[in-house]
């Protein structure tokens, strides 16, 4: 069952590529405000570690219903970099971060995203946009930064350092595992690096859980929910299909939108202030997403 593609239709392809991923990151944009309503109740390391573990779960179901077979030797390294970026790093990175920041604030510097997925792409996937693509992608990017630094990064440096070391080890993961969704199929990419983290994450999670989880609250429970079946497997189904259909640095663009969407939740489900700065930003990178979609190849 590998639907990645669709062979003697490049334009049929592209267009795919780019509806997978931007069903992708409607997805995503819901994890940093889910993750904020989490952290408030659950500890941070014990919500990364659980919520892997659940999708881990749910990951070795699904390979075991569709019988798929196991990677081959050479795949396994290019699954850990996946399992390290996205199940452990960016998780991980950004519930420690949203204990200092507000997740309107982290969620302005998922903007850095589509310049880190397409730098790696570069690297990993061998991708080589047109120069132009850089100019928009890197514009994008300093509309971002030049947010942070106006809102002053003294504020909660740890909180900012954070989020900018999750953009990295994200864009290193969705990198490696788009390159490998070229031949391992884009939902068994995810699959199998949940598959591989799981012994630990599971682990980790019986040694972190708390002593009770009586006074964990209903909406807790669900944003758990979201960021295990959403965030850490559904999402990237879409994600991984619709970067190896439509290429890392262009697909990758999308991400852009994702501050746009996540700004929306958090006002609207948080009740977060959200800035005239804020919202200046995000229409920013919104715009520079056109440019670097029309030079990316």
């Amino acid at each position: 069952m590998d639907t990645t593609s669709t062979p003697g239709n490049p334009a049929l392809e592209k267009t795919s590529g780019w509806i997978n991923g931007f069903i992708g990151v409607l997805i995503f944009s819901g994890s940093l405000p889910a993750t904020r309503l989490a952290v408030l109740e659950f500890d941070p390391v014990f919500l990364t570690v659980v919520r892997a573990a659940i999708a881990g779960v749910l990951a070795g179901v699904l390979l075991w219903l569709f019988r798929q077979r196991r990677p081959a030797r050479h795949q396994w390294l290019s699954l850990l970099i996946v399992a390290l970026g996205v199940v452990l790093g960016f998780p991980l990175l950004t519930a420690l971060a949203l204990q200092h920041v507000t997740s309107a604030h982290s969620i302005v510097f998922v903007g850095l995203l589509p310049l880190a997925t397409a730098l790696f792409g570069v690297l990993r996937g061998g991708e080589r946009p047109r120069p132009v693509f850089w100019i928009f992608s890197v514009l994008g990017s300093a509309l971002v930064v030049g947010f942070a630094l106006a809102q002053g990064l003294s504020a909660s440096p740890t909180g900012d350092l954070l989020m900018l070391a999750a953009i990295l080890v994200c864009g290193l993961g969705y990198a490696e595992g788009a390159k490998l969704s070229r031949t391992l199929g884009g939902w068994q990419v995810i699959c199998w690096a949940l598959v591989l983290s799981l012994p630990l994450m599971a682990l980790l999670s019986v040694y972190l859980a708390p002593a009770s989880f009586g006074p964990i609250s209903g909406p807790a429970w669900v944003c758990l929910a979201y960021v295990s079946l959403f965030s850490m497997l559904i999402g990237f189904v879409f994600w991984y299909r619709g970067l190896a259909q439509g290429g890392i640095a262009a697909v990758g663009q999308l991400q852009l939108l994702q501050p746009f969407f996540g700004l929306a939740l958090a006002a609207g489900l948080l009740h977060e202030h959200v800035s005239l700065g804020m919202l200046a930003v995000t229409l920013g990178v919104i715009g520079c997403v056109a440019g670097a979609k029309k030079f990316a190849r």
